[in-house]
């Protein structure tokens, strides 16, 4: 069977993959280097998720041809506005790391407590308006805030092109 629209599928599977390497990266910090997400590290993380699905599931599903060639660019837009919004998140996140804007009370600022019963001694914990780590004054946030608006853009523009008939 020819594939009729591989830019959709090249689309998806970008942003799948990229998805896939974010979700990666985030879970050898936590379980390899113990830094614990806070409140808005989560919310990064179910776009991406979302992303997995529609990009690298359904992509590898166009490419095995069990999706019909009407859904496949709807396809690749769920995957395209998924890692888009991690990616808007991480903007907000890292505009409140560092501390332009205001962020969601229960963990941000003076406010913010662990909880009566929480053990953190293993893991390097910190609210969220705190950067737990920064590589050339970038956090986590702002990195995912970077890296998920490119590929979104790059698929994007990707989707758009046309293929020759």
């Amino acid at each position: 069977m020819i594939e009729k629209n591989p830019n959709a599928t090249a689309a998806a599977l970008l942003c799948g993959s990229m998805s896939a390497a974010a979700m990666i990266g985030v879970y050898i910090f936590q379980y390899g280097f113990g830094y614990m997400p806070c409140e808005m590290c989560i919310w990064q993380r179910w776009p991406h998720g979302v992303s997995i699905v529609f990009g690298l599931g359904g992509g590898v599903l166009m490419l095995l041809g069990f999706i019909p060639q009407s859904w496949r660019r709807c396809i690749a837009i769920a995957a395209i506005i998924a890692i888009a919004i991690s990616g808007l998140i991480g903007i907000y996140h890292a505009g409140v790391e560092w501390k332009f804007l205001p962020g969601p009370t229960r963990c941000t600022g003076a406010s913010f407590t662990p909880g009566p019963t929480a053990d953190f001694k293993p893991f390097h914990f910190v609210p969220c308006d705190e950067a737990a780590w920064r590589l050339l004054g970038i956090s986590l946030a702002g990195y995912n805030a970077l890296l998920s608006l490119a590929t979104a853009f790059i698929a994007a523009r990707l989707l758009l092109k046309r293929t020759a008939s």
